[in-house]
C-alpha cells in the first residue's frame, strides 16, 4: 500500500484549522534540523525509528518530514505497517520553506 502524501499548502492549512490533529516528526538528522524545523515538530533521526515507536501518539496523523520526501516517505511506510496513520510531507522541509516559509533557511 502505498503512503498517503500531503503538500505543503495543504499542512500549512490543516494545521492552521486544527494543528492538534496532528504530530510533526521530523526524522532528519540533528544537524539537519539545526538548520530548519518547523516549530512544533519533533525530531526522531531515521536510524532511531524503530526503537522509539512508544514515544509516537496512536491517537494523531502522524506527518513524517525528511529534507526532500525520501526518508521520511520510508519511514512512513514502516509505521503504516506498525498500525500508526502518517502522511509524508511532499518535498519534504525544502517544499515548506519555498511555499510556505520563505525565510525558513534552505539546504
Amino acid at each position: 500500500m502505498a503512503v498517503q502524501e500531503i503538500s505543503a499548502i495543504y499542512l500549512q492549512q490543516q494545521l492552521l484549522d486544527n494543528a492538534e490533529k496532528y504530530f510533526l516528526l521530523d526524522v532528519r538528522e540533528p544537524f539537519e534540523y539545526d538548520i530548519a524545523k518547523l516549530a512544533t515538530s519533533q525530531l526522531i533521526p531515521m536510524n532511531q525509528i524503530a526503537d522509539r515507536l512508544t514515544e509516537l501518539p496512536k491517537g494523531k496523523e502522524i506527518v513524517v518530514i525528511c529534507h526532500h520526501g525520501m526518508r521520511s516517505a520510508q519511514v512512513a511506510y514502516f509505521l503504516d505497517q506498525q498500525g500508526f496513520t502518517c502522511l509524508n510531507l511532499t518535498g519534504g522541509i525544502d517544499a515548506w520553506a519555498k511555499a510556505c516559509d520563505e525565510a525558513m533557511a534552505l539546504y
